[in-house]
């Protein structure tokens, strides 16, 4: 069974590890989605989010690459993020008094659920927006 039959519609764009990238990940999904998209504000500020995360923190950021990918089937929006991966683990950071490390609390509040995998060569971390 092909991806998309489990998946319903899927677009996936790869990008430079850069933080140039960024505002390309949000035209993408807001092109992808488009205007009247119900979930459209939630999954363009989750994607910016992942999408900074990628190049700022992930090995991409040396001359490597992110993938951004979205899945729609019935009322759910799965945005995935792929990027080369670290050393260390994304974490969630509730000090929201900081001036970073909020990508990731906000991917837990405004998502249904979330996640990270470790896949051969990188990393996907990957939300869930119902609409």
């Amino acid at each position: 069974m092909a991806a998309e039959d489990v998946l319903g519609s899927l677009w996936s764009l790869d990008l430079v590890g850069t933080e140039a990238s960024v505002p390309v990940a949000r035209a993408f999904v807001r092109a992808t989605l488009g205007g009247e998209h119900p979930a459209l504000d939630d999954v363009t500020l989750l994607a910016s989010e992942l999408a900074t995360n990628a190049v700022v923190h992930s090995d991409s950021r040396h001359g490597g690459f992110i993938s951004i990918t979205l899945a729609q089937r019935d009322q759910t929006v799965r945005l995935t993020v792929r990027d080369a991966g670290a050393d260390t683990r994304p974490v969630v950071s509730d000090d929201l008094s900081g001036e970073g490390g909020r990508g990731l609390f906000l991917v837990r509040r405004l998502s249904q659920c979330w996640g990270v995998d470790e896949e051969a060569g990188g990393r996907a971390v990957w939300c869930e927006v119902k609409f």
